[in-house]
């Protein structure tokens, strides 16, 4: 029976293009676990959007003097056209301003406040004398009463990670004026988070397979005692509050937008036609494995307080892991929207292609610990392992074939002890790196397939089937046909990282069928609004994370190279472009 995955992926603000740290940290890879799981015949469901509640959208409207709508249109128009180029495999990537996403969220709030998970408090807040008006948390700025750490925002600190209290900030001061604020008195909801310290205790008990880092976090942060959390703010954007007397209020972004995994999910049931297919993947008892893939500076929110949401609402999944990365640095430092010290993937693609950034982003993954990303690493690993080791092992064999076998996959004879061993090689490396990838080791599993190019490269020289193709041609076409089923098992075992790169070797070896899947943006109309979203159609049915069975006699189809080699100069100048 095929199992029901459930991919739910940070939503990104859209205030800005996606960065090189957020693409390694959120999602590149639950893309690779998505196409994993998909070709071995899974039913998976990979659901985000923009983020279109959050203060960084109106604090980029306030400094521009546009709306927060022209805000999202752009950037959210943005991650549509970077998720396409990239390859991210979106059944849908929606955003949180539609009526859909309103209406979930509304009758989450309302339940938890129904069932006593909801409380109103007065609190004392930061109130700008200069702005007149209460700064949201995103608003402020100061120092972290925990690390010392001089630019810590008003709800978390991006250096330590631990979740604030805009009021425990020292010597806080407005994002926009520069002047301290005062603290005043107001009234809010606030998520009864004590509530819930047993019963996700309880949850986590067998957490066991979860990322230490991301398990440890939790751990900690739950011994230390959990306390309310307000889930409304003093603010004229996003989700109104559905309570009388609240007008000038509304939701809280972090509250709203870890219900779009929800919403998400309802709203691609309905525009497949669908409209109960959520049920499959949401139901308390259905059998299906949900997986939250974030950054890290997003663990508190997907393993403490949005598990507690779901169990307070009642009779829903909750998640069965949250596979956060650590962070990404740029030539050792952190990334740096103000200083200009960022890669945008917009950026990026005006110059490269998706394959080398997809494969040195994983192999340098952050994912136990911080990783760097260095230009003068990335044009080394792309030339020396994706061209050197696997694009030119496919392209020569390939080339070869053509060639010297009149365009089709010779016969072969009998089968030598060289030639069983790799094939055996080959055949025994799917299920331990499959295992990798159900784990959501993605560096490890990408490890051990180019260790596998590199067996298939020494076979190919011990083999040498250039060299007997003049005096034992039977010879040479066994050592040909054994090393083109090596080139098409490793296309499998590649696929998920370099999904461009396998269908195009896919169609050089002669098959007529789609493994990648189709991507597309689309647009459909929600009563009187027009929203434009990213889908993604993946049709084929059975486990294709098998060995290769390739037929001899195919036709083969003129192969051209892969990957392109890069010049050294492409170092220079991209570490000139940094901080402009």
């Amino acid at each position: 029976m095929n199992e029901k995955i459930l991919v739910g992926v940070a939503w990104p603000y859209a205030n800005s293009h996606l960065h090189l740290g957020q693409f390694a940290g959120a999602y590149l890879p639950p893309d690779i676990f998505a196409r994993y799981h998909r070709l071995r015949g899974n039913d998976v469901l990979m659901v985000s959007g923009s983020d279109t509640h959050g203060t960084p959208i109106t604090i980029t409207a306030e400094q521009e003097g546009i709306s927060p709508e022209e805000v999202i249109e752009r950037y959210h128009n943005s991650f549509l056209e970077s998720f396409v180029q990239l390859g991210i495999s979106f059944d849908l990537f929606t955003h949180t301003n539609t009526e859909n996403h309103w209406t979930i969220t509304t009758d989450m709030f309302t339940r938890l406040l129904e069932k006593g998970y909801v409380f109103t408090q007065s609190m004392r807040a930061l109130y700008c004398l200069i702005d007149r008006r209460f700064l949201p948390d995103r608003y402020v700025e100061g120092t972290c009463p925990f690390c010392g750490y001089g630019d810590a925002r008003g709800d978390q600190c991006d250096r330590c990670g631990k979740p604030l209290d805009v009021l425990e900030l020292i010597e806080p001061r407005c994002k926009f004026c520069g002047h301290q604020p005062e603290v005043r008195e107001t009234e809010h909801f606030f998520l009864d988070l004590p509530q819930f310290t047993e019963p996700l205790k309880k949850w986590l008990a067998d957490k066991t397979y979860w990322r230490p880092n991301v398990l440890n976090f939790t751990l900690n942060l739950l011994n230390e005692g959990l306390r309310p959390r307000a889930i409304t703010r003093d603010i004229d954007w996003g989700i109104p509050v559905p309570v009388s007397g609240y007008s000038d209020k509304r939701i809280y972004v972090w509250f709203d937008a870890v219900i779009g995994y929800l919403s998400a999910a309802i709203e691609w049931a309905r525009n497949r036609g669908m409209p109960e297919a959520w049920h499959e993947w949401w139901d308390a008892d259905a059998p299906c494995r949900m997986y939250n893939f974030i950054g890290k500076d997003n663990i508190f929110f997907h393993t403490l307080i949005w598990p507690a949401m779901l169990m307070g609402y009642g009779g829903l999944q909750l998640p069965y892991d949250v596979p956060a990365n650590e962070y990404l640095t740029l030539e050792g430092q952190k990334f740096s929207s103000s200083r200009r010290w960022a890669v945008w993937i917009p950026d990026y693609l005006s110059r490269h292609d998706p394959a080398p950034l997809r494969y040195y982003l994983t192999i340098q993954a952050p994912e136990s610990s911080d990783a760097d990303f260095s230009w003068q690493e990335f044009v080394d690993r792309n030339n020396n392992e994706l061209v050197g080791t696997w694009g030119n092992l496919a392209h020569r064999m390939l080339t070869f074939a053509f060639r010297n076998f009149d365009g089709v996959v010779p016969a072969p004879g009998e089968l030598l002890d060289i030639d069983l061993d790799i094939l055996q090689k080959v055949e025994a490396a799917f299920e331990p790196i499959g295992e990798r990838l159900n784990a959501c080791q993605f560096r490890a599993a990408l490890g051990d397939v180019m260790a596998v190019a590199r067996e298939a490269n020494r076979y190919l020289d011990a083999a040498a089937p250039w060299k007997t193709l003049k005096s034992d041609r039977q010879r040479s076409a066994t050592a040909t046909y054994v090393a083109l089923r090596v080139i098409d098992s490793l296309k499998i075992l590649f696929a998920p990282f370099l999904p461009f790169s396998s269908q195009r070797l896919h169609e050089y070896l002669g098959y007529e069928s789609d493994i990648l899947g189709t991507q597309e943006v689309c647009e459909y109309q929600e009563n009187s609004h027009k929203h434009r979203a990213l889908t993604y159609r993946y049709d084929w049915e059975g486990d294709l994370w098998v060995p290769s069975q390739l037929p001899a006699g195919q036709r083969l189809r003129r192969p051209e190279p892969l990957f392109k080699k890069l010049d050294d100069s492409v170092v220079a100048d991209e570490l000139a472009r940094l901080g402009r």
